[in-house]
C-alpha cells in the first residue's frame, strides 16, 4: 500500500498512568508493540510493571500479568500493598510458552507482561529455561503474538553482572522498545530511560522514588539530588550533567589521602574510571598539581551514574579542593568537558544545563571560554583549567 494511506494513529500510545514512564514511552505502550524492561534483580521491576497495569486496568484497560517466577499469592500481597487491585487485572503463574499463548487466546487482553522471560519455556524448543535457544524462541513467538491481536506486550529481563541484558542480543533486536531500569539498591532514586525505541525518542529520563507504597515520580530530580548537601566542605563541587534532554544537578566528591603504597588508589564510585584516571594525569602534567603520590576517591553522591564529560571540570574542582583542604565557593557550578592540553571545552546542550542550574539559585559557573551568556548567573569563562585553578586560589 502507499506509504501516506498508512493511519499514524495507530503507533499512539496507551497511557500507564505512570507520568514518568510514559515520559520515556512517549506517551505510554503503542498497541502490538513489544517493549523489553531489563534490570538488576530487585531493583524494582515488578513493581513498576505492577503499578503500571493496575492503573492501566482502574483505566479500562484489559492486562494479563504472567509470572514465572512469584505466586500469585505473593503478587496479591503486593498488589494490596501498591493499591493496584482491578478486576480488570488477571493474573497466571505459568511458565509453559504454550500454556501462555492459550491463556492469551482466552482472555483477549490489550496488555500482556511476563515476568520473567528467562522462566518461560518451549516444550519442542530443547535446552533449560533461560538458554540462548529457549529465550530467543520465547521472545519470537511473544512480539509475533502481538503483532497478530494488536496487543501491547512487556517482557521483563534480567541483566548479568555487567550491566547488560541476559540472553542472546537478538532479544534486543526483535522487540520495539528496550528499557533499562537502574539504580543503586542501597539508595531509594531508580532511574529509567531507553535504549532503543522505535516509536519515540531515546533522549528522556524518568526518575522514580523507592517508597513501601511502590514507585513514586520524582518531578525535580536535581532538588533531590543536592537536598542533604553540605556547603563549603573541601572537595564538593556541583555539576549540571545532561540525561537526554533533562538536566540534573548533582554533587561530585573527592577525597585525597596521602599513602605509603607503591602504587596509589583510585577509586570511582558513579563515575568512569578510566575518565577519572585521565583528568588526573590532566590535572599533574598540565596543571601541575602533585597526585603522584596520593590516594583518591571520587563519587556522584546519590546514586546516579555520570558518563557525561561535561562533568569533567567539576571532578578536576573536586579534586584540587580535597586536596588543598579549601572548600570552594558557595553558589558555583562548574560545567564542561577537560582536554588532554587541560583545555576547557564545550559541553553539550550546556544553555539548558545553566538554566537548571540558574533555576535552583547557582549565582556562578565555571564554563568554557566560548559559552554564550545565560540571564540569571553570572559566567567565570576560562580557556584552562590552570587558570581556574588559579583564579579559585586552590594550590
Amino acid at each position: 500500500m502507499p506509504l501516506v494511506d498508512v493511519d499514524p494513529i495507530t503507533a499512539v500510545g496507551r497511557s500507564t498512568g505512570v507520568p514518568e514512564l510514559d515520559r520515556v514511552l512517549g506517551g505510554g505502550l503503542v498497541q502490538g508493540s513489544a517493549t523489553l524492561l531489563g534490570g538488576e534483580p530487585g531493583i524494582g521491576k515488578s513493581t513498576l510493571l505492577l503499578q503500571a497495569l493496575g492503573r492501566m486496568a482502574a483505566a479500562g484497560a484489559s492486562c494479563l500479568l504472567v509470572c514465572g517466577e512469584e505466586s500469585k499469592e505473593q503478587v496479591r500481597l503486593r498488589a494490596e500493598r501498591l493499591q493496584t487491585l482491578d478486576r480488570n487485572l488477571l493474573i497466571v503463574t505459568e511458565t509453559s510458552l504454550p500454556a501462555v499463548l492459550d491463556r492469551i487466546i482466552e482472555t483477549r487482553p490489550d496488555v500482556v507482561a511476563i515476568d520473567s522471560i528467562q522462566t518461560m519455556f518451549d516444550p519442542e524448543v530443547g535446552g533449560a529455561p533461560g538458554s540462548v535457544g529457549q529465550v530467543r524462541e520465547c521472545a519470537h513467538r511473544l512480539v509475533r503474538a502481538a503483532k497478530e491481536r494488536s496487543m501491547a506486550t512487556v517482557l521483563v529481563g534480567h541483566v548479568t553482572k555487567d550491566g547488560s541484558l541476559a540472553g542472546p542480543r537478538a532479544l534486543e533486536h526483535v522487540v520495539d522498545t528496550v528499557l533499562a531500569f537502574e539504580g543503586d539498591r542501597h539508595h531509594s532514586l531508580r532511574m529509567l530511560h531507553a535504549l532503543k525505541h522505535r516509536f519515540g525518542t531515546t533522549n528522556e529520563l524518568g526518575v522514580f522514588e523507592m517508597h513501601e507504597t511502590g514507585m513514586s515520580e520524582v518531578e525535580d530530580p536535581s532538588s533531590l539530588f543536592l537536598a542533604d548537601r553540605r556547603p563549603g566542605l573541601p572537595g564538593s563541587v556541583v555539576t549540571a550533567t545532561m540525561e537526554g534532554v533533562r538536566p540534573l544537578l548533582v554533587e561530585v566528591q573527592a577525597l585525597v589521602a596521602s599513602t605509603s603504597a607503591p602504587a596509589a588508589r583510585r577509586s570511582a564510585r558513579g563515575l568512569d574510571s578510566a575518565r577519572l584516571d585521565l583528568i588526573l594525569a590532566v590535572l599533574q602534567s598540565r596543571a601541575g598539581r602533585p597526585l603522584g603520590g596520593s590516594d583518591v576517591y571520587a563519587s556522584v553522591a546519590g546514586g546516579l551514574k555520570v558518563h557525561d564529560p561535561g562533568a569533567d571540570v567539576a571532578i578536576a574542582l573536586a579534586v584540587t579542593s580535597a586536596l588543598t583542604g579549601e572548600s570552594l565557593p558557595e553558589g558555583l557550578v562548574a560545567i564542561g568537558e577537560l582536554g588532554l592540553g587541560g583545555e576547557l571545552r564545550q559541553a553539550a546542550q550546556t544553555v539548558r544545563r545553566l538554566e537548571e542550574a540558574a533555576r535552583l539559585g547557582f549565582r556562578t559557573a565555571i564554563v568554557p571560554a566560548s559559552t554564550p551568556h545565560v540571564d540569571g548567573i553570572r559566567l567565570q569563562r576560562a580557556e584552562h583549567i590552570g587558570t581556574v585553578l588559579d583564579a579559585l586560589r586552590l594550590g
